[in-house]
């Protein structure tokens, strides 16, 4: 039966014994091996009443098990959604509940946890461990290894994954099975990806950089991985010799520049360095050019579409730009109220239409609407340019997003949970630039009348709320915050005022 994804991504790898995935352990997984478990696992899905369209959310470390999920969920024709891992309890709640999840699988150290938010939202909970135990490879044990593929066409569902907004409602983005395809097809391309490239793997698999973007190229070319679990410097560093490719965010780069271990010599064997998920500084293209004789090529993309636009791989990779729109995709720079375009090199919202963009927000209609144009393209919210050569430049965030170490961070939802700490009157969560994250958080509160605030017990009071990542690296203390006439918080002052709250 046709199902595009999987007879592009995994349908011609069910009898090729070439390597797969290298682990960091030293062993490794061939094509035709992985296949097998993911037959073995849509299998288990299907016994545990996952239905075509039914939605499977997953919580759980990076391992090949984790990504033998995702193929199931291809080839049962489930809708996968994959969950950032430091997210919690409370968080998780929210996204079963409102994917309707079918299924939770969880690391088999959350279960007591997170039983209850399984049990409310309806979900069977079933574990899956980094060392490939859990009971969901149990149930999949003994299982056939092969599948009888569910037919899909181009325009179903393959996946969800969730953006926060302004309003701190978390959006369910649906992703369809051509917006996956278009966007490895166009990449393979463009970035010359071949069954003999070995790519450097060490992004998480929650998150579309990782997953729809690094797996699907690869998967699509046909080459390997050195799937290592965390960004470790010492593995990276010991892989690359062994690789011909690394996908990373800045924080991967500006890590490795640190340690003098990086040598043209050992970024010898290297063809291709990209970075994205943050904006890259041009003092790290500089410099990491000097030091290895590449330019890391920088690229554009986000939840909802995966990738817009590259530097190119031939020709020149332009430091502070995000390159061309990719093949397929069109993009424009528009006046955000109108959506008039605007001059050439002036700044406006970029808008983006193309096979790559998603198909709306999940049982968010209205807010589906606001985001397209009549004519079918979508309302990035980000601010850029385009030069007279074509290149494209992120200016700025007209939704105050904060990019820390490749994570999305919306300040609305922090800062719901900031106002609701005891003695905080109000609050106003900046992003401002840190040497390793791009820019870290910053919660900038005021005291109710006659309160005393802790810095220390705000803090406290986050961890069990927000996901690590997600939480202030510094809470500032101060009288009141700054206002416009119409009464609205000045992000920009703040964002001024402790622009160098991180190299104190």
């Amino acid at each position: 039966m046709p199902n595009p994804l999987y007879d592009a991504f995994f349908r011609p790898h069910e009898e090729n014994d070439r390597p797969f995935l290298h682990l960091k352990d030293g062993t490794g997984l061939s094509y035709r091996a992985f296949l097998a478990m993911t037959a073995r696992y849509a299998h288990a899905l299907r016994e545990n009443g996952v239905a075509v369209g039914d939605r499977v959310a997953l919580q759980v470390k990076k391992s090949p098990e984790a990504l033998a999920v995702y193929a199931a969920c291809v080839a049962a024709g489930a809708v996968f959604l994959p969950l950032n891992s430091a997210y919690t309890p409370a968080e998780i709640d929210y996204f079963v509940s409102d994917a309707e999840a079918r299924i939770l699988i969880c690391d088999g150290a959350a279960e007591a946890a997170l039983a209850p938010v399984a049990s409310g939202a309806g979900a069977t909970l079933l574990t899956l461990n980094a060392d490939g135990s859990g009971s969901f490879a149990a149930a999949a044990a003994g299982m056939a290894e092969r599948f009888d593929v569910a037919e899909r066409k181009a325009g179903d569902l393959a996946a969800f994954l969730y953006t926060s907004g302004t309003t701190g409602r978390s959006k369910g983005a649906m992703l369809t099975q051509k917006n996956l395809l278009s966007n490895a097809l166009a990449l393979v391309d463009y970035w010359r990806f071949s069954a003999d490239d070995v790519l450097l793997h060490a992004l998480p698999i929650f998150h579309t950089h990782g997953l729809f973007v690094a797996t699907n190229v690869m998967l699509l070319a046909g080459g390997a991985m050195i799937f290592l679990p965390a960004p470790d410097i010492d593995d990276l560093i010991a892989s690359l010799p062994r690789a011909t490719a690394m996908m990373g965010v800045p924080t991967f780069y500006t890590r490795l520049l640190a340690d003098p271990r990086l040598t043209r010599e050992s970024a010898a064997h290297m063809r291709l360095f990209i970075s994205g998920s943050a904006p890259l500084l041009a003092e790290t293209h500089v410099e990491f050019e000097k030091r290895t004789g590449q330019r890391i090529l920088e690229r554009y993309g986000m939840t909802e579409t995966n990738m817009n636009t590259s530097n190119p791989y031939d020709g020149e990779r332009r430091a502070g730009t995000v390159g061309f729109p990719l093949p397929g995709v069109e993009l424009r720079i528009c006046e955000p109220e109108s959506g008039a375009e605007v001059a050439a090199g002036e700044i406006g919202v970029i808008e983006v239409r193309g096979p790559n963009v998603f198909a709306g927000y999940w049982k968010m209609p209205e807010k589906t609407k606001e985001e397209f144009r009549d004519d079918g393209f979508f309302i990035t919210g980000d601010l850029g340019t385009i030069d007279s050569d074509g290149y494209v430049t992120i200016v700025g965030r007209s939704k105050d997003l904060i990019i820390s170490g490749g994570y999305n961070i919306y300040p609305k939802e922090v800062e719901l949970v900031l106002d609701e700490q005891p003695g905080v009157a109000e609050s106003a969560v900046i992003g401002v630039p840190h040497p390793d994250l791009g820019e870290g958080v910053v919660g900038v509160v005021t005291a109710k009348a006659g309160a005393e605030l802790d810095v220390e017990a705000l803090l406290a009071g986050l961890r069990d709320r927000l996901a690590r990542f997600k939480q202030p690296r510094r809470i500032v203390v101060v009288d009141e915050l700054p206002r416009n006439t119409m009464g609205k918080v000045q992000k920009n002052l703040l964002r001024e005022r402790f622009a160098l709250i991180f190299r104190a």
